[in-house]
């Protein structure tokens, strides 16, 4: 009678759960580098914003620390299937997660019956250990520590979840999910706590970590195709050489006079051509661009133009003074990734020595001077050490399902090779991204549940997510290893 009545008021909790969950609205924390436009948003895109609450352990390597914070979480139940349904574990990766994103994982949670948490990534949005940014704190910042947080996570919610349901010793399965560096959170979880998950879907999990990343650029110029290639490799040239006589006003052009490192300004350059392809949209940075060349315009004054419609927003972040602030804000999460690019993955965009769409300028020096000048002397990222620790893409884990997008630049930094128990599809389309079997495309805007219908080749995107699909269903039926 007792247990009957304990587990009404589980069901009844879901039903509220459900019915707050309609009225929150939609936001999404900058991602250094792995973002999609935030001003594009609505309130759609979140299944919930309710803030629920986790005490973390700040150091899980020391048996000395016994300090503490608070860590945020979210979980959506209007799915589950109770008692005994599956659990998805969705990572929050490098930016404040203000809610559960309505994503294709959402119909995956409809299909399998499954309930979904997603924890807050430490150190992000309002999951900070300290008051303070400084680098002195930021050493618990790490992928190792964040993959014990998800770990103890996971205990302490299997064990919240039993005293719901009046039982003891009693493991749902449970799968991990995560989209770029929390897609390579997800193939690192299943790699080192496989018997706390069945499976793991890595979506452009970027597992390898680079220091000089000189593919990412190879693969803008393939996605960009020749014409619209050679136009952003001749604005690179113009501005290159405007800016050795003219550097206040051509910075001004682009809406970024504040970026007096000329290196930050030609880092952003090169990123706002990066985010069209990278998430889905070629087409809005190329059709004006090819057209402009061949009507003989101004091709710099073109591309000010539409980096001026779609990223004056983000100037800042690429000011190198701006991330040496340590005050906790919204827009802390651009440092703290720097911090972990300049500790432990790279990951440095630098242009190649031939056939470069970015300026020759952005190289590693640059990198390096910037690592330097933010966090400070001895700052530097030990990337043999992280391959060593997780195998790169030669990593052994099992279970896990990898996917890419064909015009995404992160995926040379992804398993993009199929081997045992580890299958990985890259879907291959125009407009195909970075996570598109989850987003969808395009991702600017992001479209609810993933909708796949504009991608390019709609297709494409549905075989990888029956594969996903038939994956998931497999590792749920059998034992848990």
């Amino acid at each position: 009678m007792e247990r009957n009545f304990q587990t009404t008021l589980f069901l009844l909790s879901f039903l509220v759960i459900s019915v707050f969950s309609s009225f929150f609205s939609y936001g999404h924390g900058y991602q250094m580098l792995l973002r999609p436009s935030s001003a594009t948003l609505n309130a759609s895109n979140y299944l919930t914003t309710k803030e629920l609450w986790f005490t973390q352990t700040l150091d899980h390597f020391s048996p000395y620390d016994h300090r503490q914070f608070k860590q945020r979480y979210y979980e959506y139940l209007d799915n589950f299937r109770i008692p005994d349904g599956p659990i998805f574990l969705r990572i929050c990766g490098e930016s404040s997660c203000n809610g559960m994103s309505n994503d294709y994982l959402s119909v995956l949670s409809k299909k399998f019956g499954a309930a979904v948490v997603t924890l807050e990534h430490r150190y992000y949005g309002k999951s900070s250990p300290f008051e303070s940014l400084a680098t002195e704190n930021l050493r618990y910042l790490s992928s190792k520590q964040a993959l014990f947080d998800l770990a103890v996570f996971r205990q302490y919610y299997q064990e919240s979840l039993n005293q719901k349901l009046n039982r003891t010793n009693v493991e749902n399965p449970w799968f991990v999910v995560g989209v770029s560096y929390s897609g390579a959170l997800s193939a690192w979880f299943r790699l080192k706590f496989p018997h706390l998950t069945c499976g793991s879907l890595a979506s452009s999990a970027v597992v390898l970590a680079v220091y000089n990343f000189t593919e990412f650029d190879k693969q803008i110029g393939v996605s960009a195709e020749p014409e619209c290639k050679s136009a952003l490799q001749e604005i690179t040239q113009l501005v290159d050489q405007r800016l050795a006589t003219q550097g206040k006003s051509v910075k001004a052009l682009f809406g970024a006079a504040e970026l007096e490192i000329d290196g930050d300004f030609l880092y952003f350059l090169a990123d706002c051509a990066v985010t069209a392809f990278q998430y889905g949209n070629p087409d809005q940075l190329c059709s004006p661009l090819v057209q402009a060349k061949k009507n003989g315009e101004d091709l710099v004054d073109a591309y000010a133009k539409y980096v001026k419609q779609y990223y004056s927003s983000d100037v800042k972040i690429y000011d190198q003074e701006y991330l040496k602030n340590t005050t906790i804000t919204e827009d802390t999460s651009a440092r703290l990734w720097w911090f972990q690019v300049c500790t432990e993955v790279a990951y440095f965009q630098v242009a190649p020595k031939n056939d470069s769409i970015r300026s020759s300028k952005v190289d590693t020096k640059y990198h390096l001077d910037l690592c330097k000048n933010v966090f400070g002397e001895g700052v530097y990222p030990d990337v043999d050490a992280t391959n060593i620790y997780y195998g790169g893409t030669n990593i052994r884990g099992t279970k896990i399902v990898f996917t890419n997008g064909s015009q995404d630049p992160w995926r040379h930094a992804s398993k993009q090779t199929s081997s045992p128990d580890m299958p990985s599809y890259i879907i291959t389309c125009h407009n195909c991204g970075h996570g598109t079997d989850l987003r969808g495309c395009p991702q600017s805007p992001l479209s609810p549940e993933g909708d796949a219908q504009k991608c390019s080749s709609p297709d494409a995107v549905h075989k990888v997510r029956q594969k996903i699909i038939e994956n998931i269903d497999l590792w749920l039926s059998v034992p848990r290893e």
